[in-house]
């Protein structure tokens, strides 16, 4: 099956070995977003709130990129370093979600992200 490469020049460049998204047949995997910001260049330190935001709008970015948006989600995977930040991050996340269409999700607890950020998200979509 072809796998078509799918970045977005408003989302993070990716700085590893690795590309925003990958289009394989009609799923998206969408590789993992931090809160950094590629307009100002600068990593989003100003709070969970506004990191969810921008990882939610590196997120978009890319969905948008593939020509699609957060209703083709199917699949998401939340990373926190703190689960204290849970009810914070899933109101931001909540917001880009219809609740009856939502997609899949899970939400783990981990030592450790990139950058030393507090939240990383995954997504897969579908055409």
């Amino acid at each position: 099956m072809k796998k078509t490469i799918i970045n977005s020049d408003q989302a993070p460049k990716p700085i590893g070995p690795y590309n925003h998204s990958v289009l394989v047949g009609d799923l998206l995997f969408i590789s993992g977003q931090i809160p950094f910001n590629q307009a100002t260049e600068t990593l989003v330190t100003t709070g969970i709130e506004d990191e969810a935001k921008q990882v939610m709008a590196n997120l978009k970015a890319i969905l948008t990129a593939a020509g699609m948006t957060f209703e083709n989600v199917v699949k998401a995977t939340i990373f926190l370093t703190d689960m204290n930040d849970f009810a914070k991050v899933n109101e931001i996340y909540g917001s880009f979600f219809q609740a009856e269409t939502a997609p899949a999700r899970e939400c783990i607890q981990v030592v450790k992200l990139p950058r030393n950020v507090n939240v990383e998200i995954s997504m897969i979509a579908t055409k």
